[in-house]
């Protein structure tokens, strides 16, 4: 995960934190769509765009924490 490495920290976490809330009224998309998810009405395909997009920079965040963590061990 070499590519991970490569993208700066101090971009991806603004990033995944805009895009985690966006838009702020009247609730997250982000929110929306994991509810939309675990109710199962989670099927029209602007939907699912909408997770991955909202949710992808969140995911990436995490895994370049999770192993920049475990390298430093």
């Amino acid at each position: 995960m070499k590519w991970l490495d490569n993208i700066p920290l101090a971009l991806l976490l603004p990033l995944a934190v805009l895009l985690a809330l966006a838009p702020f009224v009247p609730e997250p998309h982000l929110w929306e769509k994991l509810k939309m998810l675990a109710d199962g009405t989670l099927s029209r395909p602007v939907d699912i765009f909408d997770l991955f997009l909202h949710g992808a920079p969140l995911v990436l965040l995490i895994l370049k924490l999770l192993t920049s963590n475990r390298l430093q061990h």
